[in-house]
């Protein structure tokens, strides 16, 4: 691992540069991570950052069902309530499993599904269309937009729409087709408050991405770090399990500003993160810190599987010509945190800083590990 020179090419006069716009990568490169729940990765990101704000929030959901099925036992019945143990533990699976998924939304929408589910069977079992809680399917609506793109909010409507059809008709047709109403009110209530939360949702989700998004790059910045920070440290002590960390810096990047102007600059930065993405899973976390700087967390890496992932990164920076022809090469430094211990964000960066620092001064484009010694965490 020899550093080289950036092979430059001529002078933006002489040179024809796609600066691609804000619309996304690249018309020959392909993103991996497209799925009809989630457009890509920060999708996704966002998605997970929203699941773990609704947990919480969920839990008092179900308790407040769970008291409103007691309350009601005696005049319903009790069996009802124990449709709510399978709901729970499926949630307490799926956010067990999602963090380590390629593809968590399919996680997601599998478990929101069974809420549904969950709920129009106790729905059933008190009395179907002829009492007032079925309309307490609308209730898993509200969390749709907050989760999913619009296809997932669209399959999720019509799933709770079907779920409506089958408890009414399949408990108590005669009473259904005497009063068309007892479907007909629920009904309307589910896509009224899917029309209505889907804008409130989608506003707000647009609003905290303009926050905590790099405009030029698509990555993550400082903003989001910060929080994101403070849920690993939480994760790591509660799973004992390593959190590694890659910091990594465009080799002279400087030269390519000074060469040919800062518009072509930003087409490399913003391809660069378009390539480094590429390489990550789902719920590896990427952020731009710095002008040519990036760092990028992985959950459950230990140093040896960071250092890889570091390598595979610098081979696919350095095997592409960005920018209609640039070829540039990283540098990137490596830790990890201790699993034995609590998450220290300031304790792994300045080690994986000093890494990469050494990669520098041993003549770039290569990847260097934090001294094991060195790894430091704090309690």
């Amino acid at each position: 691992m020899h550093g080289h020179p950036v092979d430059l090419p001529p002078h933006p006069a002489d040179l024809t540069v796609d600066l691609g716009g804000a619309d996304g990568p690249p018309d020959d490169l392909t993103e991996p991570s497209t799925s009809w729940l989630c457009r890509d990765d920060l999708d996704r990101e966002r998605m997970l950052d929203m699941e773990e704000r609704v947990r919480p929030v969920r839990q008092r959901a179900f308790a407040i069902i769970a008291l409103a099925l007691v309350a009601t036992g005696p005049w319903l019945g009790w069996w009802p309530v124990l449709f709510l143990i399978p709901g729970s533990l499926a949630f307490a699976a799926a956010d067990k499993l999602m963090p380590r998924m390629a593809r968590p939304e399919y996680m997601m929408f599998t478990s929101w599904v069974g809420s549904g589910c969950v709920i129009a069977g106790a729905v059933a079992l008190n009395g179907g269309p002829t009492v007032p809680t079925l309309s307490w399917l609308a209730i898993p609506i509200i969390t749709l937009s907050s989760r999913f793109s619009m296809r997932g909010v669209s399959a999720g409507v019509a799933i709770n729409i079907v779920l409506v059809m089958v408890v009414a008709f399949g408990v108590n047709a005669h009473s259904v087709i005497d009063n068309p109403t007892l479907v007909i009110a629920p009904m309307a209530l589910i896509l009224c408050v899917a029309v209505l939360s889907t804008p409130l949702m989608r506003s707000d989700i647009q609003h905290r991405s303009d926050a905590v998004i790099d405009q030029l790059t698509g990555m993550l910045n400082r903003k989001a770090l910060d929080s994101r920070v403070v849920e690993l440290a939480q994760q790591s002590e509660v799973t004992g399990e390593p959190i590694g960390m890659i910091v990594g810096d465009l080799d002279h990047f400087k030269l390519i500003n000074d060469t040919h102007g800062h518009a072509v600059g930003d087409v490399v930065l913003k391809e660069v993160a378009y390539l480094l993405r590429k390489q990550l899973r789902a719920f590896d976390l990427a952020y731009r810190i710095g002008g040519e700087e990036f760092l990028i967390l992985l959950p459950g890496s230990d140093i040896e599987r960071s250092r890889e992932l570091a390598e595979r990164l610098r081979e696919a920076v350095s095997a592409e010509r960005v920018a209609g022809g640039i070829s540039i090469t990283m540098s990137l430094g490596v830790s990890a945190s201790n699993p034995s211990q609590r998450f220290s964000y300031d304790s792994v960066f300045a080690q994986a800083d000093g890494a990469l620092y050494e990669a520098k001064r041993n003549g770039r484009d290569q990847v260097q590990v934090a001294r094991p010694e060195a790894v430091l965490v704090l309690a």
